[in-house]
């Protein structure tokens, strides 16, 4: 699922080199921190959360599939 987020979000952005990943496994659940440049934190998210509802409803369809929950963070660096 860390490769499909980094896919999506390298597909958005100005800048795909800056994009980074990082997965932390629970038990049932992942959590999925997504960093993108400073400039393109707009892109991802996109008017009123659309973007980013979207890409969570992505790795929504796909986790349930292996019965798990997936959350995704998207961070800014200060």
């Amino acid at each position: 699922m860390k490769e499909l987020v980094q896919f999506l979000a390298q597909q958005l952005v100005n800048n795909p080199e800056a994009v980074d990943v990082k997965e932390t496994l629970g038990d049932t659940a992942s959590v999925l921190e997504l960093r993108v440049a400073k400039e393109d934190l707009g892109r991802v998210i996109g008017k009123q959360g659309r973007t980013a509802k979207s890409i969570r409803t992505i790795l929504n369809a796909v986790a349930s599939r292996t019965n798990r929950k997936v959350v995704l963070e998207i961070v800014e660096d200060k």
